[in-house]
């Protein structure tokens, strides 16, 4: 009975779907997140009949007869559409308008990327994400700057008291990847390179391939709440039609074994 087995793989991959759908309804107000989109492919056939096969009367038969055994998951990628720009007015809050990610440090070394511009200063005026972590490359404000001015190509400035022009701390840079779908999520809104996505390629916003710096701005999460709830009801039905079947085929062998009695 190949039906309880096959429809048993059909339950499997829409119980991932659902969690794909459930992670992307999850971090629907999480800035800078990118969805995930589960995708499957069709499992090995069991030939019965080759295309092409000569019948018993020596012509060449039209079509064949192949069973599929199923479903498995291939991949749930990364869809890195840009996300809505909502405004904060926040000084310190950066949104990237276009390609590219922010490069963040962490204490062992190794540099990290996100979307997330949710920045802050720590005791020594250093510009940090929420986790502590150091914005590269580095940014230091004074301590007497009385407001910081970060213009769309990336660069940094602040009034400082006493002053009446402002003074200029430097600029940020973005990094972009060939292949972003390729990057691994490593949570708290922090990706890593892989293999797949290519390496790391540095440049200022603004630049032929890379986006622009907006100031007072956040990067919302590109999650389509009707999309995904569309998405939750075409699993769920998928799920229930294969439960459906492996009753089918239970119900088939009860017949099947009632015939002996």
């Amino acid at each position: 009975m190949r039906a309880l087995f096959t429809a048993a793989t059909g339950m499997e991959a829409q119980q991932v779907r659902i969690d794909t759908v459930a992670d992307n309804l999850a971090n629907v107000t999480t800035s800078g997140f990118k969805k995930g989109r589960a995708e499957f492919q069709d499992l090995f056939y069991e030939i019965l009949r080759a295309p092409g096969a000569t019948a018993a009367d020596g012509t060449s038969l039209p079509t064949g007869a192949q069973v599929g055994h199923g479903v498995r998951l291939g991949a749930i990628g990364k869809l890195y559409g840009q996300g809505q720009l909502l405004s904060t007015g926040r000084d310190l809050d950066l949104a990237v308008d276009g390609e590219g990610f922010f490069q963040i440090q962490r204490p062992g070394g190794e540099t990290f990327f996100t979307r997330d511009g949710t920045f802050q200063l720590d005791r020594d005026g250093n510009l940090v994400n929420s986790q502590g972590f150091p914005l590269v490359p580095n940014i230091q404000v004074p301590i007497e700057a009385l407001s910081i001015t970060i213009l769309d190509d990336g660069t940094v400035s602040a009034l400082v008291a006493g002053s009446t022009q402002p003074t200029q701390l430097g600029r940020l840079e973005l990094t972009r990847f060939a292949n972003p779908a390729g990057l691994v999520a490593m949570g708290n809104n922090l990706v890593t390179p892989s293999e797949a996505s290519g390496d790391p390629e540095a440049g200022a916003p603004g630049e032929i391939g890379f986006g622009r710096i907006s100031q007072g701005f956040l990067e919302s999460s590109n999650v389509n709440i009707a999309e995904e709830l569309v998405q939750m009801i075409l699993a769920q039905r998928a799920f229930e039609v294969n439960s459906r079947v492996i009753q089918a085929g239970d119900q088939m062998l009860q017949i099947a074994t009632s015939l002996q009695r």
